[in-house]
């Protein structure tokens, strides 16, 4: 499969990463909450990355939380773009970000890894 497409996939799936955290931490800034499913086992439960940030001291309801979560998925968002334009260093920070969102259950780690599979391939083979 061609280094393009391979990276046409890699940008999808960082975008819906980043975006949603973009657009969920910026929501909750703005209304005070996260978006929490509405029915069903876990409804109005954040998801378990709730729990792994509880591990490290952080309250996930808290605008720190919030914050970290608009800031980083915003950064990541310009850096989906710079990666789009072939921009030289975009690569890594690419990785970088893929990695550092591995602790974002379920969904997240699994489309994180996916990234971070393609971009090697997308490496190895130029």
């Amino acid at each position: 499969m061609p280094a393009n497409i391979l990276s046409g996939i890699v940008i999808i799936l960082a975008l819906l990463d980043g975006g949603f955290m973009a657009f969920d931490g910026t929501r909750a800034l703005l209304v005070g909450d996260y978006i929490r499913p509405q029915s069903g086992e876990y409804a109005g439960q954040l998801g378990p990355w709730a729990k792994l940030v509880r591990k490290v001291g952080i309250d996930p309801e808290s605008t720190l939380m919030k914050l970290i979560f608009a800031i980083y998925g915003l950064t990541w968002v310009v850096v989906i773009v710079c990666f789009a334009l072939k921009k030289p260093w975009a690569w890594n920070a690419m990785l970088i970000f893929a990695a550092a969102s591995v602790w974002y259950l379920w969904i997240g780690t699994v489309s994180s890894v996916l990234q971070i599979v393609l971009l090697l391939i997308i490496r190895s083979l130029k």
